[in-house]
C-alpha cells in the first residue's frame, strides 16, 4: 500500500478516519492525502492551483477565493496535527463537487485506499437522497473504509469478512489478508442464509474452507449466521463477536438496478457503528 486518501471536511467524522487512516499510514509506511472540496455546482473538479483562471461572475469567484484561503488554513492546521507524526502528509484542495474531486484524485494520484468518514442515515434518506460516501462506495476503483463512530480500539484485531466467495473477490480477498498480517487478525469468514438465499451449512462451510485455504489464511474461523437479510446479519453477525472491521465486496450496481436491488454494502456502510472496508469488484447496469 503506497497512497491513502483522506478526505475531509473538517467535521468530526471526517477526522475520526484521519485518526484511523494515520494509523494504517503509519503501520504500512504509506503516504497520506488529505483532500477538501470546495462545492461548486460542476461536472468536474479542477486544482485550486487554478484559482487564477476561474470563470463566473466577480461576487461568486470573490466569495468561492474567500472559501479557498479559509480551507488552506483549516487544512494546514489538520495536516500539522500530532496523531500525523511520522507520516507523510501531502494536502490537496480540489474547487468542484466532491464525488469529482475525489474521484480524480484516486484517479490521478494512483490511490489504494479512501478512508473517510460516513454520518449514517435513515433508509428513507438512503433512498433518496444517497451521500457522497456512499458514491464513492459504489464507484472506487480501489478499496474504501468508511468510518462512522470512533473504534473501541485502533488495532483491527477481528476482522468480519462477508464473503459470496466468488472468483472476482480474489483482488479484494488478498487486500483483507494484508490487513490481517499487518494487525495480527484473525478473520471471520461468515456467509449471512436468508429466507431466499439459503445453503446447508455443511454446503456452505465446505465451499468456505476451501476459499480460505486458497488465500493461504491461518488465522481464522468460518462461520454461517441466518437472519431475514444479508445487510442486518451481517452488521448483527459483527456485534455478536464484537469485530473491529467489517470487509465485503460489492457489485457497484447504478441506475435502476440499484434503485430496486440496492446494494447490501452501502446499506451495511450506512447502518453499522462499525468501520466498514468494501470493493468493487464488477459493475452491473
Amino acid at each position: 500500500m503506497k497512497k491513502i486518501l483522506v478526505p475531509t471536511d473538517f467535521s468530526k467524522e471526517a477526522n475520526l478516519s484521519a485518526d484511523v487512516a494515520a494509523d494504517i499510514a503509519r503501520r504500512s509506511g504509506a503516504e497520506l492525502i488529505l483532500l477538501h472540496v470546495i462545492e461548486e455546482a460542476s461536472e468536474s473538479s479542477f486544482s485550486v492551483e487554478g484559482e487564477a483562471t476561474y470563470e463566473g461572475n466577480w461576487e461568486d469567484k470573490v466569495f468561492t477565493l474567500k472559501l479557498i484561503e479559509k480551507a488552506k488554513k483549516q487544512m494546514a492546521k489538520l495536516a500539522g496535527d500530532a496523531k500525523f507524526e511520522g507520516v507523510k502528509v501531502r494536502q490537496e484542495l480540489r474547487v468542484g463537487t466532491p464525488f469529482h474531486g475525489m474521484n480524480a484524485i484516486i484517479t490521478d494520484r494512483k490511490v489504494d485506499l479512501v478512508v473517510m468518514g460516513t454520518a449514517g442515515r435513515t433508509e428513507l434518506e438512503d433512498m433518496i437522497i444517497g451521500s457522497n460516501t456512499e458514491k464513492v462506495v459504489r464507484h472506487s476503483h480501489c478499496p474504501v473504509l468508511t468510518v462512522r463512530n470512533k473504534p473501541a480500539r485502533k488495532e483491527f484485531k477481528n476482522i468480519v469478512y462477508a464473503t459470496a466467495m466468488e472468483k472476482d473477490e480474489e483482488i479484494f480477498s488478498r487486500f483483507v489478508r494484508r490487513t490481517q498480517q499487518m494487525y495480527d487478525s484473525t478473520i471471520h469468514l461468515v456467509r449471512i442464509n436468508t429466507p431466499g438465499n439459503f445453503q446447508r451449512d455443511t454446503v456452505v462451510k465446505k465451499y468456505m474452507e476451501d476459499f480460505a485455504k486458497k488465500l493461504q489464511l491461518k488465522n481464522y474461523t468460518i462461520n454461517v449466521f441466518n437472519d431475514l437479510t444479508e445487510e442486518e446479519g451481517i452488521v448483527y453477525f459483527a456485534d455478536s463477536i464484537n469485530a473491529d472491521l467489517i470487509a465485503m465486496a460489492t457489485h457497484g450496481r447504478t441506475g435502476f438496478a440499484h434503485v430496486l436491488a440496492g446494494s447490501i454494502a452501502e446499506d451495511v456502510v450506512s447502518h453499522s457503528r462499525r468501520p466498514v472496508m468494501t470493493f468493487v469488484t464488477k459493475r452491473r447496469k
